[in-house]
């Protein structure tokens, strides 16, 4: 068979196949318009009805304690204040409750009051984003999955303006090239980053990369394969968003590192309850009084029980501090270590018997309490009479709860990493408002300083520390969530 018969024979061959990806591909591109068309006159139908138009927040978990949710609730109430003739809508997959309970809910945990009603619209397919469903490819797993259930949101609802405020970034194609949605985000944490890549990198086992992962070369470089390759996608899907908010300095750098879009992207710092904290008077502390005469010292942490905020480590470090007093358990009779947060589900409340048994092995279970889902009023005592707050997470790309502890007038001690060493632990006009560690030891040593500290030594850098965080009050964050949003709502009025 001479050359020119062997390219006719393939040719007759690949002839065929490139009709018929011609083919499926316009058939895609037809279905494709054909479901934007049905879509937008979904919502045409539904404005020529209502006559307002319509903001959605896509948060799943809108139900659940923690710092994304009290973004959520208090961007809420500065834009309806904003715009009064706008409606909102929350996506949910909170069951067995109602709006007006996750409302109340919201009321008690964060001391946050709408100004008018709010449409939820109950997804029923949350599941899919749930880490437990995908014991393997976690992360493109629940990105698929959140591209379902964002589907599943759009059909329910579709919105004018539409809001991600909790990190599906796949779901942001969705909204704006099928639904014809103009689309914001409020990113609180990168899925992937590249501090991750360095740690699969780097052999190096945390709880997003398990020993026998970090043990291997061969299965860590395809780990690493895997990330690259997924933050191109997310990437790809971020960019898709005419507005970026993200919460932190740490943030802002992976975020503009993977996604791309420097001029649509801008630093908004989450809303923390300092105001609330004002009344709280500084001078509990009088001079001479040492650990030993005082009748109780707690030592307090407030963080959703997730893996990543390691409560284990504060276990463990609180148990070495202990041990440093030279007399065991027996020592330092008032100390105390409290762990509030937020149980989310089932897997949270597996953590917490898990810790609970980590504190019975370490002989520290009467030391340390377990306070879960409590509401605002309780945390703030608890904060008040704490003399150490206590922070552990890696690259906590904020800290909503080492804010809290500063402006409460608790001795800040964090993690060395994050959002706590680039915007929140630092100097305030040169004096100290907290302390940074990372490890059970480092932790320990800390501690054991803060409260070796005389009162009025304590006092100065809780006054620091006070004074330093009213950057990140709930005004200041309005005013940066209503500049962000501004090219969004005016489109509206259009």
């Amino acid at each position: 068979m001479c050359l020119c018969d062997a390219i006719r024979l393939l040719w007759s061959l690949l002839l065929p196949c490139l009709y018929l990806s011609l083919v499926l591909t316009l058939l895609l591109f037809l279905l494709v318009m054909g479901v934007r068309m049905w879509l937008q006159r979904s919502r045409k139908a539904r404005l020529a009805q209502d006559g307002s138009p319509t903001v959605a927040f896509f948060h799943p978990y809108c139900n659940a304690g923690g710092g994304g949710e009290r973004v959520l609730w208090c961007a809420l109430r500065a834009i309806q204040n904003r715009y009064p003739s706008v409606s909102f809508v929350v996506y949910t997959g909170d069951q067995g409750v109602t709006g007006e309970q996750i409302l109340e809910g919201a009321r008690q945990r964060f001391n946050i009051r709408l100004p008018r009603p709010v449409t939820f619209i109950f997804l029923k397919s949350r599941l899919l984003v749930e880490a437990s469903s995908y014991p393997h490819f976690t992360l493109l797993g629940q990105s698929i999955g959140s591209m379902f259930l964002g589907w599943e949101a759009l059909t329910s609802f579709v919105p004018d303006v539409y809001v991600d405020s909790m990190g599906y970034a796949f779901t942001l194609p969705i909204f704006r090239y099928l639904g014809g949605c103009r689309v914001g985000s409020y990113v609180h944490y990168p899925t992937v980053s590249t501090d991750m890549l360095s740690v699969v990198r780097e052999w190096n086992p945390r709880f997003n990369n398990s020993a026998h992962i970090s043990a291997n070369p061969l299965l860590s470089a395809a780990k690493v394969l895997y990330y690259c390759s997924f933050a191109l996608i997310y990437g790809l899907a971020g960019s898709c968003s005419d507005i970026i908010m993200v919460n932190s300095t740490w943030t802002l750098g992976h975020i503009l590192a993977l996604w791309r879009a420097p001029s649509r992207t801008g630093v908004v710092y989450p809303p923390c309850d300092v105001r609330s904290f004002l009344d709280i008077s500084l001078e509990n502390e009088v001079e001479g009084d040492k650990l030993g005469d005082k009748e109780s010292h707690s030592i307090v942490s407030v963080g959703q029980f997730r893996p990543e905020k390691d409560h284990q480590l504060q276990i463990k470090a609180f148990r070495k501090l202990l041990d440093k007093n030279g007399a065991g358990p027996g020592g330092w009779k008032s100390l105390r270590l409290v762990l509030i947060g937020g149980c989310r589900n089932q897997e949270d409340e597996d953590r917490v018997s898990t810790l609970k048994g980590l504190c019975q092995d370490l002989g520290v279970a009467d030391r340390v309490e377990f306070k879960l889902n409590i509401p605002f009023e309780e945390l703030k005592r608890e904060l008040v009479d704490a003399t150490i707050g206590l922070h552990t997470m890696w690259n906590e790309h904020f800290g909503i709860g080492v804010v809290e502890c500063m402006a409460a007038g608790t001795i800040i001690l964090a993690h060395n990493s994050g959002g706590p060493k680039l915007d929140i632990v630092v100097p305030y006009e040169g004096g100290q408002t907290g302390f940074l560690a990372d490890s059970e030891d480092s932790y320990a040593t800390a501690m054991e300083t803060i409260l070796a500290l005389s009162p009025s030594e304590r006092l100065e850098i809780r006054k620091n520390a006070r004074q330093s965080v009213d950057r990140f009050s709930d005004q200041e964050f309005e005013a940066s969530f209503l500049s962000s949003m501004e090219p969004l709502m005016a489109r509206l009025r259009q």
